[in-house]
């Protein structure tokens, strides 16, 4: 049974607290991050004992591209989505192609150590935020919904289910959510007619969403992930979508007005997420962990949508996944260095 807590660990290998801790019905998931890499082989190696320790784990990673990609050594370095969006502007199709293999070759290299799914992509605009910038694809509609959907039929080509991020839009948004508290003043009908359009359109094609930390004042006095309006109204009755909601990191600046790690895990579940992340903050796992002991476990039907198709293969010290995974590893570096 999968718990409603997405937790972190500190090293390359399993201590015995993480063994503990893993063990308990509430944990659910683990996110990796790139204090967690040494190669291929290592991960590999991490992410099998982690399930003989707990068979059902979902294990995730953050590897969008460009500077959001914890696997490094070993893996290809991605562009970042908004090269996309550049070359979109004078050549659509080939844009679309190199998109799609992105997807792909993201998807493939990250299941093949092991790892369940990377949460990807991000569907905000490339406005006015801090934090967002070339993470977006692209800075309108027009021309994200196009590269972001070619990306998603990349992942799902490879077997690996989306995230959508960040429900209901970040990039309109200056402040950074990790450090400090984001507000956006603008009324429903706007973020409605702008933001959330990416969300809305390629909806059908996405298996979760993630809510941003972020507090459209005009709507809710609460951030997205703890918002019932968000979560329960909007999502789940207007827009009827059925995936999982992840929060966002619980631990982050702007998660801070729910309380303590608690609160905040026990606000986010309320809400209607499915599974909570706390991340980079062992104690604070801990307290998360107490506050929801006694809860339900979360939708297993839904989560078990996220498991990867993982290959059961032996991994060495680099990457060697065939002759299509050489080509388009070649393709999108040469891609990558042509735009740099």
């Amino acid at each position: 049974m999968i718990g409603a807590l997405m937790l972190d660990i500190a090293g390359t290998t399993l201590t015995q607290e993480d063994i503990e801790l893993l063990s308990a019905p509430q944990v659910g998931g683990v996110i990796l991050f790139g204090r967690n890499i040494e190669s291929p082989a290592q991960v590999r190696a991490l992410t099998d004992h982690m399930r003989q320790v707990r068979s059902d784990i979902l294990i995730a990673v953050d590897q969008e591209g460009g500077r959001v990609q914890r696997l490094r050594q070993g893996f290809t370095l991605l562009p970042a989505m908004g090269k996309f969006g550049e070359l979109y502007t004078s050549d659509p199709q080939r844009a679309l192609e190199l998109a799609e293999k992105c997807g792909w070759l993201m998807a493939t290299e990250v299941l093949a150590v092991g790892i369940d799914f990377s949460f990807a992509p991000v569907l905000d605009l490339n406005d006015i935020s801090d934090v967002i910038g070339d993470r977006s694809f692209a800075q309108n509609i027009q021309d994200i919904i196009p590269l972001a959907s070619a990306f998603l039929k990349g992942m799902k080509r490879a077997g690996m289910a989306s995230t959508g991020k960040h429900f209901p839009g970040h990039g309109s948004v200056k402040a950074d959510s990790h450090v400090a508290a984001a507000i956006d003043t603008r009324s429903y009908a706007e973020i409605q007619q702008k933001d959330m359009q990416t969300f809305i359109q390629l909806q059908p094609q996405l298996d979760a969403l993630m809510p941003a930390h972020v507090i459209y004042s005009q709507v809710d006095p609460n951030p997205a992930g703890f918002s019932e309006f968000w979560i329960q109204k909007v999502l789940r009755q207007e827009l009827g979508f059925d995936g999982v909601l992840f929060s966002d990191d619980l631990s982050m600046q702007a998660a801070c007005v729910a309380g303590g790690a608690d609160a905040r895990i026990q606000a986010a579940l309320k809400a209607g997420c499915d599974m909570g992340l706390v991340c980079n903050d062992r104690a604070a796992q801990c307290i998360a962990l107490e506050g929801i002991v006694d809860l339900p476990l979360p939708n297993q039907q839904r989560l078990e949508r996220m498991r990867g198709n993982i290959p059961n293969i032996q991994i060495g010290s680099e990457l060697d996944l065939g002759e299509a995974w050489r080509n388009i590893r070649d393709e999108i570096v040469a891609f990558k260095q042509q735009m740099s």
